[in-house]
């Protein structure tokens, strides 16, 4: 380490915090007629969405069995953490 202490860590961190924080402020907000432009522009297109219709399995094991009787390899998404993405 830098020989740095904690205490002066905090010091420096509360001194930049005095800093920058009234600095800091929210966006404007948005009018009420450019949030529908806004809204429809962030809307997946119909072709962005075309991984729905694919009939998912939830189950692995019906997944192996429907993919041995077709024939068919499987595409395993598998996540690890939490579901929220806070690991």
């Amino acid at each position: 380490m830098l020989g740095i202490g904690p205490r002066t860590l905090a010091l420096a961190g509360a001194s930049l915090a005095l800093l920058i924080g009234p600095n800091l402020r929210a966006s404007e907000p948005i009018d009420p007629e450019r949030f529908e432009a806004l809204h429809q522009l962030i809307q997946p297109k119909a072709d962005e969405e075309l991984w729905l219709q694919i009939p998912w399995e939830t189950s692995l094991w019906e997944a192996r069995r429907k993919a041995a009787a077709e024939g068919k390899p499987i595409l395993l998404w598998e996540m690890d953490g939490n579901p929220l993405g806070c690991t």
